[in-house]
Parts: C-alpha cells; sequence; structure tokens
C-alpha cells in the first residue's frame, strides 16, 4: 500500500470572528505535498499564506474542508496528539530563530528530543550530528548570543531536523539575514532536502528565495493562485533517505 502524501489539503478554509465581523482567511484552498518535494509559498500580506503556514504546521485547525498532515486528518485530533504529531512529523524553523538565549547549540537542538524522552546520551550523540550536518560543528558549546545571525538560523534548522521529520516548515527563514548569510542558509536547506527526503515548504515575501524553490504555490486573497506543480507534475525523483549525511561547506568540493 502507497504511503500518504506528507500534506495533503482539500478545500481547506479557515474564518476568524472579529467582533461582529468574520473574516475570511482561506477560501478553499487544495494541493498535495509529497515526501521530498519543495516547495515555496508565496503571496502578498494578507493573501492568507501565513494563516495556512499555522494549518500546516498543526497549530490550529480548518475551520471546514480536510488537511491530513503525515496521513493523519488534523481536525480529528486532540490537543495532546496534536502536539505529538508536531513533535514527530513537522520541524520548524523562524526568521526569528527562537533560540533559547542561555542554552548552547547542542542544547537547543536536542530539545525536541527531550519533549520525546530520549535518553540524555542519545539526545547529546544526535545533536552533534545535525550540527555537525549544518557545518557547526566547531560551536556545540556556544550560546545563540556567540553567533552570528546565520550561525543561529544554521542552529535552528539542526534543531527542525534532529527528530528526523517528514516535513520541515521554514517561515522567512531567510528574513533576518544578508544576502552572504541567507543564500548560505538556503544552500543548506537546498542540500539536506536533497540528501534527507524530507519535504520542505517555505513561507516568503523574497522572490529571490522563492525562486529557487522547484515548485511555487502563490496565494492570494485566500484562494491558491497559482501552482507550478499542475503545469510541470514531472519533478525530479526523491532519492532514498540518507540521514547524518554532513552538507558540504560553502567552496567545498562535492564528490
Amino acid at each position: 500500500m502507497s504511503r500518504a502524501p506528507a500534506i495533503e489539503a482539500v478545500d481547506v478554509r479557515r474564518s476568524y470572528d472579529l467582533g461582529a465581523e468574520q473574516v475570511h482567511a482561506l477560501r478553499g484552498v487544495s494541493f498535495t505535498v509529497s515526501d521530498g518535494e519543495y516547495a515555496a509559498i508565496i503571496g502578498p500580506s494578507g493573501s492568507g499564506k501565513s494563516t495556512l503556514m499555522h494549518l500546516l504546521g498543526c497549530l490550529d485547525r480548518p475551520t471546514s474542508g480536510t488537511l491530513r498532515v503525515d496521513g493523519r486528518d488534523v481536525a480529528a485530533l486532540s490537543d495532546a496528539e496534536l502536539a505529538r504529531l508536531r513533535n514527530e512529523a513537522i520541524g520548524f524553523v523562524f526568521q526569528a530563530f527562537q533560540l533559547l538565549s542561555r542554552s548552547s547549540a547542542l542544547d537547543n537542538v536536542a530539545l525536541p528530543l527531550l519533549y520525546r524522552g530520549v535518553p540524555r546520551a542519545e539526545r547529546r550523540e544526535r545533536a552533534e550530528a545535525a550540527l555537525r550536518a549544518v557545518n557547526l560543528g566547531h560551536r556545540l558549546g556556544h550560546r545563540p548570543t556567540q553567533m552570528s545571525g546565520g550561525e543561529q538560523q544554521r542552529v535552528a534548522i539542526a534543531r527542525a531536523l534532529v527528530g528526523e521529520p517528514r516535513i520541515l516548515l521554514a517561515d522567512e527563514p531567510t528574513g533576518n539575514l544578508d544576502s552572504r548569510n541567507g543564500a548560505e542558509v538556503m544552500r543548506i536547506l537546498e542540500e539536506l532536502n536533497a540528501v534527507s527526503g524530507v519535504a520542505v515548504v517555505l513561507v516568503t515575501h523574497d522572490a529571490e528565495v522563492a525562486a529557487r524553490a522547484r515548485r511555487q504555490v502563490r496565494v492570494r486573497d485566500g484562494l491558491v493562485e497559482l501552482d507550478t506543480a499542475a503545469a510541470n507534475p514531472a519533478q525530479e525523483p526523491v532519492p532514498d533517505p540518507a540521514r547524518g549525511g554532513r552538507v558540504a561547506a560553502a567552496g567545498e568540493e562535492r564528490a
């Protein structure tokens, strides 16, 4: 039996009551994300893309329609089940990094494994491997305040991937970075996507960042205005997952 898509949205709608007014943030969104895809969600402010990202990250539920993440219907899950799904199937990368300022890079990355009940020795081993995978093996004991913005975002990527999620959601991952660090972060996301087969979905205002994705989903007024997957359904084959592969440093020769 074939595996369910990583994400499946069918006529997803989300409305909010603001006093006497009802705001329709999403008005019937449908699309599917398969394992190993690399997609960018783009659109102007107020288009509904942030609401969509919250739904995909199981931080909210649809008002109507069907949203399945890792094969599970989000609307049918309890709060505890949603939290478990987020921890096990989804990795998050935020614009503002969201790191614990007083904790080391190693402890920040190990945190999702702590919530899973993974033993301390295994947590530290896996966190170290994840940091080495983003070329931060020399920064294990450093706190975020001792790192550049680009390094902090790479710690955040390592934290998102340490639990080997099926889906990586990145919300404006280059928004707080200069062009050089932003390009490095994007290169790492792209290589990790190719190596591990994790499905990457990012939200961005940056047209250059969106253009690097193999698929663009443009949202406007709560609807999908354009999905390039519909025009180009054939994608490159997804490699078998090879978790733990180190990402080559900038300028380093690749095999």
